[in-house]
Order: C-alpha cells, then sequence, then structure tokens
C-alpha cells in the first residue's frame, strides 16, 4: 500500500494485522481525490474508521492543512501512529483512540470543523446510517464540505441525511464511494 500522488508520492504505508482489516485500495483512493480535486489544497479533513491512515496521510500528501484521524481499535492506532511518523507529518494531525460517536462529540465541544470527512467503516458493523445522521446533525462538517463513505455496492444508501445531500456515487468493482454534500449547495452543481 502506497501513497498515490503528492509530496509523499509512492511512499509505504503499513496496513492494520488483523482479521476484518480492508485498506482503501490505491485504484479507489486515487479516484477520490480525482472527484475531489482542488478541494483537497488547504482543507481541514476528519478521517473516521481511519485503520491505517492512507485517506488523510494521502490528503496531507496533496496539500491539506491539518487531518484528524479516529479509530477505536488498538491495531489501527498503532499501524496509524506508525504511518505518521514515518511519513513525518504528526504535527499537521491529530489522532483520537474512540468509536466515532465519542470523536463526534469531543469535536463538537471543542469547536472543530471540517472541510472533508472520509467515512469507512466495517462494511459487516451498521455504522452507515448512524454516523451520517450524527455527520448531518453535528456542525463538525463546514457548510458546502464534503463527506465521502467508502462502501460495499450493495449497500444503497439514502440520498439525504438531514443537511447532507448525496451528490455523487461511484462505483469500482465491489466498492462504491457516495458523495454527501453539507448544506450550501445543491445535487450535481460543480464543486
Amino acid at each position: 500500500m502506497r501513497i498515490v500522488a503528492g509530496t509523499l508520492k509512492g511512499r509505504r504505508l503499513v496496513a492494520p494485522k488483523g482479521r476484518g482489516v480492508r485498506p482503501t485500495l490505491e485504484m479507489v483512493r486515487e479516484a477520490v481525490f480525482d472527484v475531489l480535486g482542488p478541494r483537497v489544497e488547504g482543507a481541514r479533513v476528519l478521517d473516521l474508521f481511519a485503520g491505517s491512515g492512507a485517506m488523510g496521510i494521502e490528503a496531507l500528501s496533496r496539500g491539506a492543512e491539518h487531518v484528524t484521524w479516529c479509530d477505536a481499535d488498538a491495531r489501527a492506532i498503532d499501524a496509524l501512529r506508525e504511518n505518521i511518523d514515518k511519513m513525518g507529518v504528526g504535527r499537521q494531525g491529530l489522532v483520537l483512540q474512540m468509536t466515532a460517536k465519542a470523536a463526534l462529540a469531543y469535536l463538537t465541544r471543542k469547536g472543530r470543523s471540517f472541510d472533508l470527512v472520509f467515512l469507512d467503516p466495517p462494511y459487516e458493523g451498521g455504522f452507515y446510517e448512524v454516523v451520517l445522521l450524527d455527520l448531518s446533525m453535528s456542525p463538525v462538517v463546514v457548510d458546502g464540505g464534503i463527506v465521502c463513505v467508502e462502501h460495499p455496492k450493495r449497500i444503497d444508501l439514502p440520498p439525504v441525511f438531514g443537511a447532507l445531500v448525496q451528490d455523487r456515487r461511484r462505483r469500482y468493482g465491489e466498492t462504491c464511494v457516495s458523495y454527501f454534500l453539507r448544506g450550501t449547495r445543491t445535487p450535481g452543481e460543480a464543486s
């Protein structure tokens, strides 16, 4: 697993050990960042269910300002910290070892907000709708912010979660990425 583009291009990442770990494929990561384009530059990023931290590190490599990584699994946090140290991006980020729900409550209390949110929970955990609803009711996602949700193609997410409206959905083999916009834009409007 490598960083696809930017200042860290080609650098290798370690993946968390254990069953049920499913790092985002390089091809999918590259496609997500192609869709996001220049919106990554200078962005504040939240990487929920971060695993190895690849999405957040890729964002930093492409010019994001800051990343907050969150994962509840100790093995994921160990791999994430190793990757952050190896890439030298520790000063540009914050690591939270807690559930997504606890992280959103914590970030709300701290007044933190994000331009981009990556959401990649375990496929079988039933987290999608709960976390998207929590995100829609939280000030953590700025107006005009984007939530990128990686999910299996068999999961059909509703097109609206409160203030989050699905703008597009892309399929890459068995994996889909749905993009939700918050508030100020209408679906399909150019970003």
